[in-house]
């Protein structure tokens, strides 16, 4: 909730049970809810009436979760999904992640890790009070945290809500080795633990844009503690 006025989560799920269950929850918690059964609902709804988060099931009829995902982006839409998925092999949670979703949970899911993971989501993309923050740069790459922007020389990246905030956390440290602990914890606001591939799928990513605007080796692996952005 940001002051007085509660945030809309749009909750969508085919299994009419576990949508009924998560709305309860949610409203208990002070959120406004939005239901909807397929993908096709959730874009109508959407696009009708903009929410601040959405936690979607990946296998919906009609149009799937990760569908949704690749359309809301494609449209420009930075709204925070929260993926929901029965599907735990490492190749599923990354299509979902690699579609622009900023988060997964496997189901069966316990729900106080749901609302944690959910105010981290809408935590990460509340706008920032007071002055301006100062546009951070490290050699060619250059970004500003206040319009969420960023550029490698005169190419602005595209970027989902995590990769930049990835992005901007690595610059703000330019030169520092961050642990993986210390991401997961800034970014995700908790520690997916030692077997999580969440941080090595994200700034793949990064990598992977900043390579295609014409950067050189940015981000840098420093093996078993973290990484750092130094000039390339």
């Amino acid at each position: 909730m940001i002051g007085d006025v509660p945030q809309t989560v749009l909750v969508a799920d085919d299994d009419r049970a576990i949508r009924e269950s998560l709305t309860r929850a949610l409203e208990l918690e002070g959120y406004e809810v939005v239901g909807a059964a397929d993908g096709v609902e959730v874009l109508t709804r959407v696009r009708r009436d903009p929410v601040d988060a959405l936690v979607l099931d990946v296998m919906m009829p009609a149009l799937d979760g990760i569908g949704v995902c690749r359309v809301l982006r494609a449209d420009g839409d930075r709204t925070p999904v929260l993926m929901l998925t029965a599907r735990v092999e490492t190749p599923d949670r990354v299509a979902g992640l690699d579609a622009g979703a900023d988060d997964y949970l496997p189901k069966p899911f316990e729900l106080d890790e749901l609302l944690a993971r959910l105010r981290a989501l809408l935590r990460r993309a509340a706008p920032v009070e007071g002055e301006r923050a100062a546009v951070l740069a490290v050699g060619g790459l250059r970004v500003d945290p206040a319009a969420r922007r960023a550029w490698w020389e005169s190419t602005e990246l595209t970027l989902t809500k995590t990769e930049f905030d990835l992005l901007e956390l690595l610059v703000r440290n330019a030169g520092i080795v961050l642990d993986h602990s210390g991401v997961y914890q800034r970014i995700w606001g908790y520690d997916f633990g030692a077997d999580s591939k969440n941080l090595a799928v994200y700034v793949g990513y990064l990598r992977r844009k900043l390579a295609a605007a014409g950067a050189g080796e940015v981000i840098h692996t420093v093996r078993g503690v973290g990484y750092t952005v130094r000039r390339s």
